[in-house]
């Protein structure tokens, strides 16, 4: 059974963690170590699909947070040894590119990067969740993946109760990138419930997030485990980002026949074609938010179908087979 060494920079389980454990469960084949740098959900989640955990701090997010990381080059280049494939989550992960020579390495770059700094090189396998995030990894030839999505997510009960009006919602971090706040101005013009689901996992912006939860205008709620599960209790899902390599979110709406307005940024245009299967909006325009979202209620049976008919596009059992004939040695 082939080894794969899953490094991740994060212990609470982001977009990219999510995306890395929908794949480890559909890898049956290979015995997976996932390294978290501290304790956390992240490892017990993957010792749930039957990964083994090992602690791997990787320096951080800070400021020197690659010099760092230096310090924990010996122990990635042990465990490396005792796997075939070393799969780096993450450009934060890429910071052990260059203590894991001799095993075959997979970068995954869920970012929009500004640089392609030159130890990237020396993955064997480059992906890229969307032609957004490739474009900007030149002279690097990446492979487009996309992200996976479980098309049958279990259904969860909502943190709110019906009454009976429309529900338009967010679901994810809460940060100034991901544009929450213009939601919150646009909802005064939105005839129907804004409800926002999240939080600041990674103490990004405490104080964006106060402003958030202290708006009269939206309902805020905690982060929800499984939320990928809420998404048939939305009319509309809204994400109004202002940087996002691909949105996930977006497609697990769509998988669950939720239309979606979303900003032209990064990746989203490539998720959401707009006016079949969502709306797009440019960026910063709490108006344009507000009428999109418009647009989206009054056509919201058509474009669910179609939004549902589209998703099979990111269908995480197709994705693993085409990841898993990517990375294998």
């Amino acid at each position: 059974m082939p080894g794969l060494l899953a490094i991740n920079a994060v212990a609470h389980p982001g977009g990219a963690e999510i995306g890395l454990l929908r794949l480890i469960e559909r890898l049956p084949g290979w015995d997976v170590t996932l390294t978290t740098p501290a304790d956390g959900p992240l490892a017990e989640e993957a010792q749930r699909l039957g990964a083994t955990g090992e602690l791997l701090p990787l320096g951080g997010l800070g400021s020197r947070g690659g010099a760092r990381a230096v310090r924990s080059f010996p122990r990635a280049r042990r465990l490396a040894r005792r796997h075939e494939v070393a799969y780096l989550n993450g450009t934060v992960a890429g910071r052990l590119l260059p203590a894991l020579r001799g095993t075959r390495t997979v970068l995954h770059v869920h970012d929009l990067v500004d640089r392609v700094p030159s130890h990237w090189r020396r993955a064997e396998v480059v992906l890229a969740d969307s032609e957004a995030v490739a474009d900007r990894l030149h002279p690097l030839a990446a492979h487009v993946v996309g992200c996976p999505v479980d098309l049958h997510a279990t259904e969860i009960a909502p943190p709110w109760k019906p009454d009976g009006r429309p529900i338009v919602g967010y679901v994810g971090r809460i940060e100034p990138r991901k544009g929450v706040l213009d939601l919150v101005r646009a909802a005064p013009a939105i005839d129907a419930r804004v409800i926002i689901v999240g939080s600041d996992a990674y103490g990004a912006d405490a104080e964006y997030v106060r402003l958030v939860a202290a708006s009269t205008d939206v309902e805020h709620h905690d982060w929800v485990v499984g939320a990928a599960g809420l998404m048939r209790h939305f009319d509309v899902l809204v994400l109004p980002s202002y940087a996002e390599p691909f949105g996930t979110v977006l497609a697990e709406a769509m998988a669950a026949g939720t239309p979606v307005v979303a900003t032209t940024v990064g990746g989203l245009p490539e998720v959401v074609t707009d006016g079949v299967d969502g709306i797009l909006v440019p960026p910063g325009r709490p108006d344009a938010l507000a009428q999109g979202v418009a647009r989206a209620l009054a056509s919201r049976d058509e474009l669910g179908r179609s939004a549902a008919a589209s998703s099979g596009r990111f269908d995480a059992d197709a994705y693993a087979r085409h990841v898993e004939q990517l990375i294998a040695a």
